[in-house]
């Protein structure tokens, strides 16, 4: 069986606050998109996770073959008043699966509130991995990448959109790290606690 190296997880970009409005590819308005500042963030995130001179620039980073993101709800779920309508986490890895082209493996079929099946597919991959997801959820993918170890925060800040959560395969069982990205003015050198 297959079992990934590395998995990376970060949080989908910069969301709609107050008057500051979404957009998404085409320039249309919601709220359920990322933000000019999130669309320069998954810009920035391209090339860190997939840098021209293959020279990264934060340690422990790596390029991924395999890329997930929580998909739009379905119609289905939205009866059932479940998943979430946010294009968010697609479109913060959408640059970086344009760069990467053929070369990735991208999987928008798991939706929020399928988190520990992400995990289980993600872990599944031979390779690295990389997930963008909704913040409130994050830790549960975690806990499902690492057991209910008590070794990863509790909680994602709602106003962090900066780190990126490595885990590492190490003689069978991953260790958990942190990374601030830097990429943007007003990303903060620190790690979520």
């Amino acid at each position: 069986m297959a079992i990934a190296r590395k998995i990376m997880l970060i949080r989908h970009a910069e969301k709609p606050e107050g008057a500051v409005q979404g957009v998404d590819a085409n320039g249309n308005e919601g709220k359920e998109f990322l933000t000019v500042q999130g669309w320069q963030r998954a810009g920035a995130l391209a090339r860190f996770f997939a840098p021209a001179s293959a020279q990264f620039q934060r340690p422990g980073i790596e390029q991924p073959q395999f890329l997930f993101a929580s998909g739009p709800m379905s119609k289905k779920q939205k009866q059932a008043g479940t998943g979430s309508k946010s294009y968010r986490p697609e479109q913060t890895i959408t640059p970086l699966s344009q760069l990467l082209g053929s070369t990735v493996s991208l999987n928008l079929n798991f939706v929020e509130g399928e988190e520990e099946q992400v995990a289980a597919a993600a872990t599944a991959c031979a390779g690295v991995v990389l997930i963008a997801w909704q913040h409130e959820d994050i830790p549960t993918i975690a806990d499902a990448i690492l057991g209910k170890t008590g070794v990863v925060p509790s909680k994602w800040p709602g106003d962090r959109f900066d780190v990126v959560w490595v885990f590492d395969l190490q003689e069978g069982e991953y260790a958990f790290s942190q990374v601030p990205e830097m990429l943007l003015a007003g990303d903060l050198p620190s790690v979520i606690t």
